[in-house]
């Protein structure tokens, strides 16, 4: 087993300079929390974009500026994106005992991983992780807003709902476990189109509607097992907000659409601490 997973994407995705990361992260939070009300119970999960800071990092935040009244109590974090580079049938866990960034180590949960051990969909793959940088962008905003955490990153390929939701209903957990889905929207539309398609995809979101296509949403098949796991467990999800890369650093002729959405048991759950 490799020990640690290194960075792969400091200094091309996000910046590689742990001060100025750090900065950035914490503007990007405040702005974040600012602008959106704070929510009634802590997330059960989230979706969140994936690209470059420059141009999805402030729609990241506005999903992980929710987290903030819940810093001390979430202690693991099941993190789901989809492999860019290489293929895989099923869901690859790295084969690692942490993950790096500048901001430090992240360690992987390896009570969680013995869970998944008797599942045939689930894979150890550290070729899949090297370069990927769907996991790792979501790491400095969880090592920014949590304060003791450990991760369970799966990179998701080729996989039914039903897998990814099983994998999700294994480790589901109760108030420490907190998951992530890390989810781009259209790519390389021009503005307009984007905006369409991408308000189309929210919709079948908030309606628990499991069928996106790659084509709605690069995470699609990691959003529909979240999608089947939410509708058996109650949750409900909420749009926090969406744009594309044409309304933040990109021009408008290709662009690719981002949103952050949260899961609530809106039935009860972990309310903010008074």
């Amino acid at each position: 087993m490799h020990t640690v997973r290194p960075a792969a994407v400091a200094g091309t995705f996000y910046t590689a300079q742990a001060p100025i990361l750090a900065g950035e992260l914490s503007r990007m939070l405040g702005e974040a929390s600012q602008a959106a009300p704070a929510l009634p119970t802590c997330p059960k999960a989230l979706i969140a974009p994936h690209a470059g800071y420059v141009y999805s990092g402030q729609m990241a935040a506005a999903a992980y500026a929710t987290l903030a009244p819940w810093r001390d109590a979430i202690k693991r974090v099941v993190l789901l994106g989809p492999v860019h580079r290489v293929p895989v049938r099923g869901l690859a866990l790295p084969g690692a005992l942490a993950f790096s960034t500048p901001l430090g180590e992240v360690s992987v949960d390896q009570a969680a991983v013995a869970l998944l051990a008797a599942l045939p969909q689930v894979l150890t793959s550290p070729v899949a992780h090297a370069h990927e940088h769907s996991l790792e962008v979501q790491l400095p905003f969880l090592q920014t807003v949590l304060s003791d955490f450990e991760v369970v990153p799966l990179a998701v390929g080729d996989a039914t709902p039903e897998e990814v939701a099983q994998v999700l209903d294994t480790l589901w957990g109760g108030p420490e476990t907190l998951i992530v889905i890390s989810s781009d929207l259209s790519h390389f539309l021009r503005y307009d189109a984007a905006q369409a398609r991408d308000r189309d995809t929210v919709q079948h979101i908030l309606r628990l509607q499991g069928s996106l296509h790659h084509q709605q949403a690069c995470g699609g098949t990691p959003i529909n097992g979240l999608m089947l796991s939410a509708a058996r467990h109650g949750l409900q999800p909420h749009l926090l907000g969406m744009c594309n890369s044409g309304d933040t650093a990109g021009d408008r002729q290709r662009v690719v659409g981002y949103a952050s959405l949260a899961f609530l048991d809106d039935q009860g759950g972990r309310h903010a601490p008074h």
